[in-house]
């Protein structure tokens, strides 16, 4: 261990393009997910995401903010969310959802066609069955859901090109940005109580050298501390996103998105940020073996028969269905993976109640994505805190996964994902593959720079 700290150590210090090594809390190291994650699964992932089922998102961008007044929804161009017009989303997405993922509604296509009812329930089904069938569309986790998830069928809510409407610098930032993240740090991330942020942005680096990662010298368990790495690596993620898709050139004749190295550097240099930049980077690779374990864990789900990637043109959903797999069972055989079996081992009564404070923070952090007033940074934002919820459900429900048969009639299965969840959760982690790869893309850049 005290290796492992020293090392560590001397990591935290180095340029963020040395960030190599052990990570802690886990039996894997940096190279290794790199590896990994670029030649392997990235590709693979990329190709996924651009497939209709993946691609559009539905969302409700008009909620409210529950916590504090908004003032605006910022008025810069570059914030702005084009929503898709009907006749742009397939219509096996638009259709209802009870029923379209089962064998029966596929097979059945043509005559559910003809009776343009894409997701009709099969009528010789019994009344209890047909209801049971209806209830499942619209279960409710809430016992078990990390995050708020936005109703579907809400007149707010509309679906969203994600492809079209990419994750990029917007220029928002100043007091309501620092709001946002200072909330979620200061009220719901198990912060040390002893560490002060700044009410003034530009004050930050230097309160940074106060953080440290080695919380069990500060009496903080394994789980609290585990919960905080993940938010820290989400930011790192997300900083890294807006570096490496920069408006470099926004002229009369043409608008440029690039890397900007400087502002990656003012992120994640060591010495621009006092040591915190090579520990940020070391969380988002703590958040990826996260969601890369909740992938793994939840590969049964999708492997039932019944389920479907329903779009309405079933020779491209049995594709996209095959390569969803693969992924999956790729992530299965990473041989590295976070054991989540540490986390809650002490008093049973105890452990529930901690799972529960950290269930209860992320929801509260889920809502704060309401109060992001650049709406294309309040899509990413609700989108990767849902994917982020929606991993930890699936890692906390392991027994139920495992349980998962064929149920008799009219019994509820007992584990459900939604569709905006399956989309939330893939893209979610496809941002923090991307973030990863775009590593690699930066310390190329930063090499040419000596």
């Amino acid at each position: 261990c005290l290796k492992m700290i020293e090392k560590t150590t001397r990591c935290a210090l180095c340029f963020p393009s040395k960030v190599t090594g052990d990570l802690e809390d886990c039996a894997c190291d940096v190279e290794t997910i790199d590896g990994f994650n670029n030649d392997q699964l990235f590709p693979k992932l990329q190709t996924l995401l651009e497939s209709d089922y993946f691609r559009f998102y539905k969302v409700n961008l008009n909620k409210p903010c529950p916590f504090w007044k908004v003032q605006s929804h910022c008025g810069l161009k570059l914030c702005a969310v084009q929503p898709c017009s009907p006749n742009e989303v397939p219509e096996g997405i638009r259709s209802p959802s009870h029923n379209k993922y089962s064998a029966e509604a596929n097979d059945n296509q043509d005559t559910c066609e003809q009776e343009k009812h894409l997701g009709a329930v099969d009528v010789s089904l019994s009344n209890e069955t047909r209801e049971a069938l209806l209830s499942w569309s619209k279960h409710d986790d809430e016992a078990e859901r990390f995050c708020v998830v936005d109703d579907e069928e809400s007149p707010d809510s509309q679906y969203v090109d994600l492809l079209l409407n990419p994750e990029r610098y917007t220029g928002y930032k100043g007091p309501e940005a620092w709001q946002i993240w200072n909330s979620i740090y200061e009220e719901n991330c198990f912060k040390p109580s002893t560490i002060q942020r700044p009410l003034i942005p530009g004050f930050f680096s230097v309160l940074l050298r106060h953080f440290s990662l080695f919380l069990p010298r500060s009496g903080q368990c394994v789980e609290k501390r585990a919960f905080y790495r993940l938010i820290s690596g989400l930011h790192a993620s997300i900083n890294i996103h807006l570096s490496a898709r920069y408006l470099l050139d926004d002229s009369w004749f043409q608008r440029k998105w690039g890397h900007n190295v400087t502002e990656f550097r003012q992120r994640f240099d060591s010495e621009l940020t006092a040591g915190e930049g090579p520990k940020r980077l070391r969380n988002l690779y703590f958040l990826y073996l996260i969601e890369l374990r909740a992938l793994a864990k939840v590969l049964p789900f999708f492997q039932q028969p019944s389920f479907r990637l329903y779009t309405g043109r079933p020779a491209e959903d049995q594709k996209h269905k095959e390569l969803l797999l693969d992924i999956l069972q790729q992530a299965r055989n990473f041989p590295l993976h976070f054991d989540e079996t540490s986390l809650f081992t002490g008093d049973e009564i105890e452990g529930a109640k901690l799972k529960e404070d950290i269930r209860l923070a992320f929801l509260n952090i889920s809502r704060i994505m309401d109060c992001v007033g650049c709406f294309k940074c309040r899509l990413w934002g609700k989108l990767q805190t849902q994917g982020l919820g929606t991993a930890l459900k699936i890692l906390f429900s392991e027994r139920q996964i495992e349980a998962l048969k064929p149920k008799s009639s009219g019994e509820r299965p007992s584990f459900q994902l939604s569709r905006q969840e399956i989309v939330s959760l893939l893209n979610a982690f496809g941002r923090i593959s991307t973030s990863i790869r775009e590593l690699k893309n930066f310390r190329a850049l930063l090499a040419e720079e000596r």
